[in-house]
């Protein structure tokens, strides 16, 4: 029952994330497989998929493939219908899927004018008026949800849902560019970015370095808002730790955290800890642990 899903680099593509949350915050079984969107690979890459010629696309256990997110949203709500990927009042699901599917098909000018990027904030960025127009349609948007599900905060539809899946995106264009939002919409934006799942998936695209760096904009920047202290990368041992807090293999590599060094079993497993830390509960387990002794 695994699935094959195909996403690209972490930091800019939206929609992988977007098809990487649907099966990570829902518990559902998955294999990612990368596909060079800057590496000038991914159309070789994406050739065992034909016709699907985007990411995310998902292969399921059948070998089915599926293209496009919302798609994807339906077929694995459909195949998994107790885990609640739509709310379960129908007034609330149809609302949801309401969003997801304007959320496709709209907001041209906001993700024209302001790619995702998960690396840091821009200072000093002055959005067009389409681009206002379409935050206000989401605010708009937001608004109505939360009428219909009377949720206040948190999750727009009271649990978390397709629907918070399909705007996280969103969300870091606003705390990454810096646009103006009411003070309520701005905290359930960081309150999406500060999920587990989606710092674990920033972690796990700064471990990629890019020259030049995607989408510049000259501006002055300021660092992301979600995540905790950045470890420092070192070059040996002895560490703490025989044996990777991930997979249980013996270490190579190495980081430093408040004066201890922390063994892992490839350089992955190394820099997406070094990246956020905090993000990563087999980590932190093995740090309390040896605190707690």
């Amino acid at each position: 029952m695994t699935y094959d899903l195909f996403i690209g680099d972490r930091l800019f593509s939206s929609w992988s994330m977007r098809g990487w949350l649907m099966l990570e915050k829902f518990g559902l079984p998955y294999k990612t497989q990368m596909i060079g969107l800057y590496s000038g690979t991914m159309a070789e890459d994406v050739k065992p998929l034909a016709p699907a010629r985007l990411v995310p696309a998902l292969r399921m256990p059948d070998g089915t493939v599926v293209g496009e997110s919302l798609a994807m949203a339906e077929t694995l709500a459909e195949r998994h219908p107790d885990t609640g990927l739509w709310p379960a009042d129908p007034a609330a699901r149809a609302t949801a899927r309401w969003l997801c599917a304007e959320m496709v098909a709209g907001f041209t000018a906001l993700r024209g004018e302001c790619p995702m990027q998960l690396h840091h904030c821009w200072t000093g960025f002055e959005p067009s008026a389409d681009t206002l127009r379409d935050l206000d349609r989401i605010e708009t948007l937001w608004a109505h949800s939360r009428s219909v599900s009377g949720a206040t905060s948190g999750p727009l539809f009271g649990d978390y849902s397709l629907a918070d899946v399909f705007y996280t995106p969103v969300a870091a264009r606003i705390i990454g560019y810096g646009l103006p939002v009411s003070d309520a919409n701005r905290v359930y934006c960081l309150d999406l970015l500060s999920g587990l799942s989606v710092r674990q998936w920033r972690a796990m695209g700064l471990t990629v370095s890019y020259d030049p760096f995607p989408y510049a904009l000259g501006l002055a920047t300021q660092p992301w808002p979600v995540g905790s202290p950045v470890a420092r990368v070192v070059d040996a041992g002895p560490s703490v730790n025989t044996t990777c807090p991930y997979s249980g293999d013996p270490v190579t590599d190495f980081l430093e955290l408040d004066g201890r060094i922390w063994g892992f079993c490839n350089p992955f497993c190394r820099d997406k800890t070094a990246a956020d830390p905090g993000a990563w509960p087999k980590f932190s387990a093995m740090v309390a642990g040896v605190n707690d002794s």
